[in-house]
């Protein structure tokens, strides 16, 4: 099951064409089930249809059974057309339709593809851990694609610019992002003179990303992982639209936020317990701020001041 705890299952429909800023391969974590080789099956499944998508036009409907089938990777392959849709949230003919549009005769021509070119073993192979162990192995999984993704560091570092350059610097994050985002900002603020946090959403949403921009804001980083809410596309629109640049950190390349962000950093989310984890995406929010600090020429002056006045305030008891 997979859920912020307001319901389960993939997020809504993503919007149409490709985001211009789209960075590094994304990936998603093993089928709940799979651990040791079968999550390693996942993560090449997952490279592989992610690059068996690029390059093709898909409609929103499209893009949202795209993002269906990278979230569960390991069990793509072995899934019909009938529990694809309703993994989807879509009908039966729209799959067929997508597999066409990827070049294929129908859904059956698309999955033999995936059988072929997938690594031997596949979802089957449940091995003997437990459902805990099954979720760790994933997460794991989830952060060497995201190691993987940051071969390229320059996506990340023209964030860090961005942010660095940005007075105020604005953070969003609703419902199961609002971690991620908030802890982003509790960092960001020890180096960055001015960073302000969109946690709440609401009609004061539009208001606060106003000031911001009459304040002078450039920049606006997102976190958006599932299920994501309509409030935060709704936000991307509106911010994009006031001129400010966005950044997102999203648990898929074919997110729902995709269309409204100018670099978009995918960084998978785990599916196999109750409620969704992200790992992934709060290590990218740190990696983030290192970007930042090296953006900010005295970011490390701000950081040794802050030391002084602890040490002076017995702050810590370490």
């Amino acid at each position: 099951m997979s859920g912020d705890g307001d319901n389960g299952g993939v997020g809504g429909a993503a919007g149409d064409g490709a985001t211009d800023g789209v960075a590094a391969a994304e990936g998603a974590g093993g089928a709940p089930g799979a651990t040791g080789g079968a999550a390693e099956t996942g993560t090449g499944t997952a490279a592989r249809l992610q690059k068996l998508f690029e390059g093709h036009r898909l409609t929103p409907t499209q893009r949202r059974i795209a993002h269906c089938m990278v979230r569960r990777a390991a069990d793509a392959p072995f899934l019909s057309s009938v529990e694809l849709a309703e993994l989807a949230g879509v009908s039966q003919p729209s799959v067929t339709r997508f597999a066409v549009a990827l070049g294929f005769d129908g859904y059956p021509a698309l999955r033999r593809h995936l059988r072929e070119v997938a690594p031997s073993g596949g979802a089957a192979e449940a091995g003997s851990a437990n459902e805990y162990q099954q979720a760790v192995q994933a997460e794991i999984d989830n952060l060497r694609q995201l190691a993987a993704a940051l071969t390229d560091p320059g996506p990340v570092a023209e964030a860090g610019r961005l942010f660095a350059a940005s007075r105020p610097l604005l953070v969003l994050g609703l419902r199961a992002a609002t971690a991620q985002a908030a802890g982003f900002t509790y960092f960001a603020r020890k180096v960055h003179p001015d960073v302000r946090l969109l946690d709440e959403g609401g009609t004061l949403l539009t208001d606060r990303i106003d000031a911001a921009v009459r304040a002078g804001a450039s920049a606006l980083l997102c976190f958006a992982l599932p299920r994501h809410p309509r409030e935060v596309v709704e936000a991307l629109e509106y911010a994009r639209a006031a001129g400010l640049r966005i950044v997102t950190v999203a648990d898929s390349a074919f997110a729902p936020v995709a269309h409204h962000t100018d670099l978009l950093l995918p960084a998978p989310v785990g599916t196999g317990l109750s409620f969704d984890t992200a790992c992934a995406p709060m290590l990218l929010g740190r990696v983030l701020l290192e970007a930042m600090c090296d953006a900010l020429p005295d970011a490390q002056a701000r950081l040794e001041e802050f030391d002084a006045r602890a040490a002076e305030r017995g702050l810590f008891v370490e």
